[in-house]
């Protein structure tokens, strides 16, 4: 048996025990619910999770005198994650590939950005592409997974999603813009106001449990790109990158930096959609009511 099969086995034996009790009243139900959402949401974070621990945990642990450099560590960690996640179906190969592609969109910003000066990578290492070490990519493979993951886990659907082609467009001219307003206008403003035009009808559908909820996807995307947040300031505090108002001491990142990973994220969520094809949520009782007249008329 695989050790997905071993964990499916372990959830569905954790249900079975758990059900009666949720089933004793509303309060219960929604009580076990909410476990299942924050389970479900941990277990769609696993690569992120791991990485952030071996960040964190790098830094205050390491040793000065380590044979092997700090960040160098970290890239064979991260492969070795990788790995192990495609080894036990805990991830797909189309999945893996499509994050595969943000990884080097992700390296290739990355080596324009340090070149900018936007932030820098302070330690030594081997494993580089100029002042980028090359764990700096799973950061954003972290980001793909975490979104496949999601996807797969609360069995996620959509109402009103919009043409594919507005959603692509949107991350092309997301993703050109990281590079060309060094050199030109920023258009970001002009690109949120772009995802609120696009996005502003459709609703997630997602089941943290039995019974489908509903989420505004503006909304969805907006508490991702804030918990992306969070998790950069677990990063620049683990020193793992620095900007450049952080030389002298270690602060909070600006909230401003939330816009930039709201983009990349819709990048991220575009790019998982060449594997996870946008399906359409299925219609719920009221709705079917009002639908069939309409049919019937016809």
């Amino acid at each position: 048996m695989s050790l997905k099969d071993k964990i499916k086995t372990q959830v569905i034996a954790f249900d079975a025990w758990a059900r009666p009790w949720a089933q004793r009243s509303r309060l219960h139900g929604w009580a076990y619910e909410f476990l299942l959402f924050g389970l479900k949401q941990a277990w769609a974070c696993l690569f992120g999770g791991l990485m952030i621990a071996l960040l964190v945990g790098t830094h205050l642990f390491w040793p000065d005198d380590a044979a092997v450099n700090r960040y160098d560590f970290l890239v064979v960690s991260a492969v070795a994650i990788q790995g192990a996640l495609l080894a036990t179906k805990l991830e797909r190969w189309d999945e893996a590939i499509v994050i595969l592609i943000f990884h080097v969109v992700g390296t290739i910003m990355e080596i324009f950005k340090t070149a900018q000066g936007s932030w820098i990578y302070p330690e030594e290492s081997i494993l580089r592409i100029g002042g980028v070490p090359l764990f700096s990519g799973f950061m954003y493979a972290c980001v793909g997974s975490y979104i496949a993951r999601a996807i797969r886990l609360f069995e996620i659907r959509y109402i009103n999603y919009p043409p594919l082609w507005t959603t692509w467009a949107l991350a092309l001219l997301a993703y050109v813009n990281f590079f060309t307003h060094h050199y030109t206008i920023d258009i970001r403003l002009g690109l949120f106001a772009f995802s609120a035009i696009i996005f502003g009808r459709a609703w997630f559908e997602f089941t943290p449990d039995q019974k489908p909820r509903r989420m505004p996807m503006l909304l969805g995307f907006v508490l991702v790109a804030f918990f992306i947040w969070i998790a950069e300031n677990f990063g620049t505090f683990a020193a793992a990158w620095v900007y450049p108002s952080q030389r002298d001491g270690w602060h909070l990142v600006s909230l401003e930096k939330m816009g930039a990973w709201y983009l990349l994220m819709l990048l991220s969520f575009v790019l998982v959609t060449l594997v996870h094809k946008p399906e359409r949520a299925k219609a719920t009782a009221p709705e079917r009511a009002e639908i069939v007249p309409e049919r019937s008329a016809l």
